[in-house]
């Protein structure tokens, strides 16, 4: 982790900030919107842009706010033009030479301290804390906020003048509502002192006409006419009046009035008093309605029938928490319904309106479970406090308590605002009382406890969660109920105030300034722009660690649990209050950490289930999702999701999206998820009702875990064997119990799925789906969906049937043989398959549980009994071609990331393993790895080898399958050693015994053949993943134009203006370190990620950096927060070896949404997961063309080809640090070179910075003096070939057939954890050992057989021992240039076309 200096970033939080012009007001405030009525609220939570008719009465003024984004080399006019009738699933040309770029522009101003009043010293919290009081009515803390940007001096003037009027927008809303001479008084005296009295600030027509309107309530004439003239001064005389007419602030008659006052400024002449009336009058009737209240259409009365269902209730799995309940609770809306009745066969108004229920009934759900619970012990008798055996019985409690502390904490958070002198914890209650305030007590503390307590189970009570992820998890959700709350208010404000809603603000949208690139970039700035509206931004970290501590504080000090206990001595009944929750501080990998250990009690009560969360906003639709039209603005109806899933609030790639969207660059990747959204899905009822027969029955069946579990518990070994015995037995005994508690967790969870399915039972649903980085596409319900389990996918079948026909029977019946795991024969084979089982079929379709259980003998159960459904219905026909199918149909590809690489390698063999090329019978990749290991194990076996002796006959297919399967997307050496040696032991428990052989060894020397047979197999595709490797690790260790600038004035003026504000460390002035460090420090500094655009136009943006750190103090201890910034290093190691796979990720994930929108087109239902296409039997021979056609237009392009120039136009003049082999010629000439000049790597880097700048110069003599300069890197290029560059260690893991060394470390350091017993498994050990470096060599057979019978205690001793002997230094094999950035020639292609795949009939089957 990097610490984080005292630097703050200007992010898009702060560009929304000065890009948010001021909001309208109405013409009338309604008392029951106060200062809430103001748009300064309402503008913050449009998410998307509404396209604003022209109104006859105004002048649309030019928007002020742009998004631009800067291309290379040309505009966006030199892309071939787009045909408008071209359909939507062909892929739209873009030229790579033009790549999307965001440049960061913004500026970076130095973090201040909190002030005395309370204020923090951040722009972008300074900004959140505006905002926030502004929306509760805190006026005055606004006017402070507002004052410290005038003391700052950080913003320009134009950006704060928007932000004053804003404020001033709030206060003259206040003082229509509740007319007073000092509150005017406040408004003239704030523009005078804050505006007239500062800066030059711009004054337009906004600020002048919320003035008018402030100084048309003065009672006193000639103070009225006196403001009035003294604000219409300040525009242009001619001009004026029209200028405040155009901002649509002032009524027909306060302007008529403001005429009156001032006869020598004009009225516009484009006002129309009539029409001008009838429309003000037309929103006064609206404001008068919302503030009475009008009665709403409801759906009620469709919701409760008042008769029971028919379907028997899902068996609850014993849980003493209340995540069932809460299940329960919140799909109980669907109890009333009927049985039968589909919400669909509702109009699509009530549709919505259900939905949008659905997506609100989450923290309501949660309060009036605990109540009604409380209620129900009470009127029993029971006292709530008492040891009752729920957990539910007590959350009530907790949250009348924790809301009675919440009150009187926002009355300290009042009163510390007002104290003239605040101490630490006043300034820590100014910063997040105005958040607090943003929601109400009640649902404050029910977000805290359920947010706490599922947070508690997901991460294991028993251990307890660390104040620092905890107090992030109650923040987001904190967070995210309010952004709910201000959407719902919203939203209601919509329904009768639409005109002046839906007016589109041309301020509030975010902006990349443009600027002209740097000085000899030779780049060309690029004109045109885009707008966007900006989403509302995150909490920062400072403020979500403060709201996080406050709620999480005030639970400790409120949550009591009064525990029963019989008195040892006296046989008596003790009851003790102890508190839920307790704060310590434990040791953690040397650190002190503070952690929430739940109480012994609470814990026995939280272990026995999953804790859901929020589970209400993440339910299947029951209307059609909405389209995505924007980054938040699609999909669920009220509830905020963002098209792109982010992790650890990444930035970059949001910039990216966003900007892309705005320019139309994300539409096919939009209408596509539109398309996997709108398909819809119904429960197969058949399926279901023998399910819930097994899960009541608490029988193991299929992949439904049992009720009971029975474990034979191993004899305890008597107290003199040895020890090692006595270890071996409590780990046996772990083991049993971990399995015992990982059964309960999946039954849990099951019970979840089987309440949300019973609940949908007859309801057509939807998924609503949204992509990763990557563009991959998944459905955002995570509990039920058809990328589930085999027993949710048996039990999805879409909402619409369409007649088999003769293609889908044939096709219904190889399904039936693919889902059994009859798949690798040919799809005649497969049809006779499922033609020979008839009888079986039929047994499993009348007694599926007490007949012969065919079904159960299948790869996919469940999946197999739907079809035995689907065929026997069918065949009861006189026609089954006439039998009306709802089943998906699916089609999946083979390996279908070495698809992909067999298409861009070119590889022939490869391509036929993966059946691009057309063949009689399907052909089995991971069978033919296999056949390559075992001729690999017996040529070494004919040479005496003792691994080849040990595993001879012992090579499978199952053996292999999985390392072949995830070698593609990039699974390391050491991963794929780890999965082979589970599938050896699995097979082979006694293999050791036999052998005398640690199998650990021998699945390193069965992952080395693995390797060895892929690289021989994918030649091509082994070449384009080292080439990719070698782009991304340049990439990775290179300056961009950008950087190179500010590191040259960071050198140039280390103390002055000059010096680097990027939030990391000063470049200048560091002590004296060698050279590699030097060159590390600059690196560390300035990285770039790797960023690609996908076939589709959607951009790519690696998210892997170092993020930094800083600490937070909070009312419960100080954090060492992570802190994410664009500015942060990358993780060289994670880039480069998620780049490979990341890249073919993006191409599977360009293929699928290419075919659901040809799907689309052609009428057919689609869903997918992943390289798994589905659709009705009778469509599937349509899909199967779509699917090949799909993929040979996406390879038929130089895929490679256009992701070079793309690379070599997005990082164009840019410098990277290479590695050159010592002891060549060129490394020598160099070493000569520098002991003559000794100018060290700062000082060199500069040097070239200037000869490329003077290379690339308009002016013949300019390069004319570059070329007579030498440097490093001109000698490299007199001198050197690319032979000469050593691959980084880093690349040593990522391509197909490399094997990473360290394998004597790795058995070493597993050896010793095992006689330890214990092997920490933490995710911060994980993560440490991921970012271990390993030895450079290779794990052959000679070092593997020189590990055995190793003492290896001994072997790390002695190695520890010759590191402290030698100094810990290693000699370098190579030294550092920095040269310009270039990229290696793209590998030659084989001869494979992969326009020959469109008769292969096993391509996708």
């Amino acid at each position: 982790m990097l610490p984080r200096t005292a630097s703050a970033t200007r992010t898009s939080q702060l560009n929304r900030l000065v890009s948010a012009g001021s909001p309208r007001v109405l013409p009338r405030c309604p008392p029951s919107l106060g200062a809430r009525g103001s748009l300064a609220l309402t503008h913050r939570l449009l998410s998307t842009i509404t396209t604003q008719q022209p109104s006859p009465l105004k002048r649309q003024p030019a928007p002020r706010a742009t998004v631009g984004f800067e291309r290379h080399l040309a505009t966006v006019l030199d892309e071939p033009a787009q045909t408008a009738t071209a359909p939507l699933y062909e892929l739209r040309s873009f030229s790579p030479q033009n790549p999307l770029t965001v440049r960061d522009q913004t500026r970076f101003f130095p973090k201040q301290r909190v002030n005395y009043h309370g204020v923090p010293g951040d722009v972008n919290e300074m900004y959140l804390v505006f905002e926030a009081c502004l929306q509760v009515g805190r006026l005055e803390r606004a006017a402070q906020v507002l004052k410290r940007f005038a003391t700052l001096d950080v913003l320009p003037p134009a950006d704060f003048v928007d932000l004053f009027n804003q404020y001033l927008d709030a206060k003259v809303c206040q003082l229509l509502e509740e007319p007073a001479v000092d509150k005017a008084d406040d408004i003239h005296k704030a523009f005078e002192t804050t505006i007239s009295g500062g800066r030059d600030f711009p004054v337009g027509g906004e600020t002048v006409a919320l003035l008018l309107k402030a100084s048309l309530t003065s009672s006193d004439p000639a103070t009225m006419q006196r403001y009035v003239k003294r604000y219409l001064s300040l525009l242009p005389k001619q001009t004026a009046l029209e200028t405040v007419f155009n901002t649509e602030i002032l009524t027909y008659e306060e302007l008529t009035k403001v005429a009156e006052l001032c006869p020598k400024y004009n009225m516009p002449d484009n006002v129309d008093p009539e029409t001008f009336a009838q429309q003000q009058l037309q929103q006064q009737q609206q404001q008068e309605e919302a503030a009475a209240g009008q009665p709403e259409v409801t759906t009620e009365h469709l919701l409760t029938s008042g008769e029971a269902s028919a379907v028997p209730e899902v068996l609850g799995t014993p849980q003493k928490g209340y995540g069932l309940q809460f299940v329960k609770r919140t799909v109980s809306m669907f109890a009333g319904i009927p049985d039968g009745f589909d919400i669909s066969t509702l109009p699509i108004s009530q549709q919505r309106e259900i939905q949008a229920k659905l997506e609100r009934d989450c923290v309501e759900a949660s309060l009036a479970r605990w109540r009604e619970e409380n209620e129900s012990l009470q009127k029993m008798g029971l006292n709530t406090s008492l040891d009752t055996p729920s957990l539910n019985s007590r959350l009530y409690q907790w949250q009348k308590d924790l809301e009675a502390r919440l009150r009187t904490m926002l009355e300290e958070v009042e009163e510390s605002e007002k104290a003239t002198r605040k101490q630490k914890e006043d300034l820590d209650r100014c910063i997040y009382g105005p958040f607090l305030r943003q929601s109400n007590p009640e649902r404050l503390a029910a977000v805290t406890i359920i947010s706490t307590l599922s947070s508690l189970a997901m991460g294991g009570a028993h251990k307890g969660a660390t104040i620092s992820s905890l107090i992030t998890h109650i923040a987001k959700f904190a967070e995210e109920d309010i952004k709910v709350q201000k959407l719902e208010a919203m939203v209601s404000k919509q329904k009768l105030r639409k005109t002046k809603s839906k007016q589109h603000n041309p301020r509030s949208v975010l902006r990349f300034t443009n600027m002209t690139a740097s000085a000899g970039s030779g780049d060309v700035a690029d004109s045109n722009t885009v707008g966007v509206v900006m989403e509302e931004e995150a909490w920062t970290t400072l403020i979500r660690t403060k709201v996080g501590a406050a709620l999480l504080s005030a639970l400790l000090d409120t949550a009591k649990i009064q525990l029963v206990r019989e008195d040892p001595s006296t046989k008596t009944l003790v009851t003790q209050n102890q508190p839920a929750f307790s704060h310590v501080m434990q040791l953690r990998r040397g650190k002190k950490v503070g952690t929430i250990i739940p109480n012994k009690a609470v814990v026995d009560l939280l272990v026995r289930e999953p804790v859901p969360d929020f589970l209400a906003r993440h339910l299947p639709m029951v209307t059609p999702p909405d389209p995505w039209v924007s980054f938040e603005k699609g999909a669920y109806l009220e509830t905020k999701t963002p098209v792109l899933r982010l992790k650890n609030g990444e930035r970059e790639q949001k910039l990216y999206a966003e900007a892309a969207i705005a320019r139309g660059d994300m539409d096919q990747v939009f209408k596509g998820l539109d398309v996997l959204g709108k398909t819809g899905w119904k429960i197969n009822p058949l399926v279901f009702k023998v399910m819930l027969e097994v899960w009541n029955s608490g029988e193991h069946v299929a992949n439904i875990p049992p009720l009971n579990p029975v474990f034979e518990q191993p004899p305890e070994p008597a107290s003199t064997e040895d020890p090692t015995i006595k270890r071996m037995w409590l780990k046996a005994l772990k083991n049993i119990e971990n399995e015992r508690s990982g059964l309960h967790s999946q039954r849990c969870f099951m019970n979840f799925q089987l309440e949300i399915a019973r609940a949908y039972r007859d309801q057509t649903f939807y998924f609503p789906h949204n992509v990763d980085f990557r563009g991959r596409a998944y459905p955002i319900p995570p509990y039920l969906n058809h990328m589930g389990a085999d027993h949710l996918r048996g039990l999805m079948l879409f909402s619409k049937g369409k007649p088999l026909g003769e293609s889908g029977l044939r096709w219904l019946k190889v399904h039936l043989a693919n889902v059994y795991g009859f798949d690798k024969a040919s799809l005649q084979e497969r049809q006779d398959f499922a033609d020979e089982n008839i009888e079986n079929i039929r047994d499993s379709v009348k007694n599926p549980l007490n007949g012969n259980r065919w079904w159960l003998k299948a790869e996919d159960p469940w999946q197999c009994l739907a079809t035995c459904f689907e065929l026997a219905g069918a065949l009861e026909l006189e026609d089954p071609t006439q039998y009306v199918s709802h089943l998906p149909v699916h089609q999946d590809g083979t390996c279908n990331g070495l698809q992909h690489y067999a298409a861009l390698g070119g590889d022939t063999w490869g391509a036929q393993q993966v059946n691009l090329v057309p063949g009689d019978r399907p052909a089995d990749v991971y069978s033919a790895v296999a056949k390559l290991v075992i001729k690999g194990i017996e040529d070494d076996l004919a040479k005496g080898n003792e691994f080849a002796k040990a595993m001879h006959g012992k090579i499978t297919r199952k053996v292999v399958k999985q390392t072949v399967m995830t070698n593609v997307y990039g699974v390391t050496y050491v991963g794929a050693k780890k999965q082979v040696l589970k599938q050896i032991d699995a097979a082979y428990p006694n293999l050791m015994a036999e052998t005398g052989i640690e199998t650990p060894l021998v699945a390193a020397y069965v992952t080395q053949h693995i390797f060895r047979a892929m690289s021989t197999m994918f030649k091509g595709a082994h070449d384009i993943q080292n080439w990719l490797g070698e782009i991304g690790g340049r990439v990775c260790r290179a300056l961009t134009p950008e950087q190179l600038d500010e590191f040259e004035r960071s050198e140039r003026f280390p103390q002055g203006d000059g010096t680097a504000t990027d939030g990391n460390l000063t470049l200048a002035g560091t002590p004296k370190k060698s050279s590699s460090h030097k060159n590390d420090e600059i690196l560390n500094n300035f990285q770039s990620t790797i960023i690609w655009t996908t076939p589709l136009r959607m951009p790519v943006v690696q998210p892997y950096r170092r993020h930094g750190t800083k600490t937070v103090s909070t009312c419960m201890q100080d954090l060492v927060m992570t802190i994410p910034e664009r500015s942060d290093p990358v993780n060289r190691r994670k880039q480069l070896q998620a780049f490979p796979p990341n890249f073919i990720h993006s191409l599977d994930a360009s293929h699928m949404i290419l075919s659901a929108l040809h799907c689309d087109e052609l009428g057919l239902d689609f869903a997918a997961v992943h390289d798994s296409f589905w659709t009705h039997a009778s469509d599937v021979d349509s899909m199967s063309a779509v699917i090949r056609d799909a993929f040979i237009r996406i390879h038929s392009e130089d895929v490679i080809g256009r992701l070079a120039s793309e690379f070599q136009a997005r990082y164009k003049n840019s410098i990277y640090l290479a590695k050159i082999q010592q002891g060549t010629q060129v490394a020598q000439e160099i070493g000569r070179w520098r002991q003559k000049h000794k100018l060290g790597p700062r000082k060199e880097l500069l040097l070239e910075k200037e000869r490329q700048e003077l290379l690339r110069s308009s002016n013949p003599e300019d390069v004319e003096r570059g070329k007579k300069m030498e440097s490093p890197a001109s000698i490299y290029e007199l001198y050197s070939s690319d032979q000469d560059l050593t691959v980084p260690e880093d690349l040593k893991e990522v391509t197909i057939g490399n094997v990473g060394g360290g394998e004597e470390k790795k058995v070493r350091r597993q050896r010793e954890m095992d006689e330890e017993g214990e092997v920490d498994g933490s995710e911060e050990a994980v993560e440490h050992e991921d970012d271990m470096q390993e030895d450079d060599g290779q794990a052959d057979e000679s070092s593997l057989d020189a590990l055995r019978n190793t003492n290896h205690f001994a072997l790390a001793k002695k190695k520890a021992n010759e590191s402290i002997g030698s100094g810990g230094n290693r000699q370098r094999s190579f030294i550092d240039v920095w040269l310009p950035l270039t990229f290696p020639p793209i590998p030659e292609k084989g001869d494979f076309d992969v326009r020959s795949l469109k008769d292969s009939t096993y391509f996708f089957s």
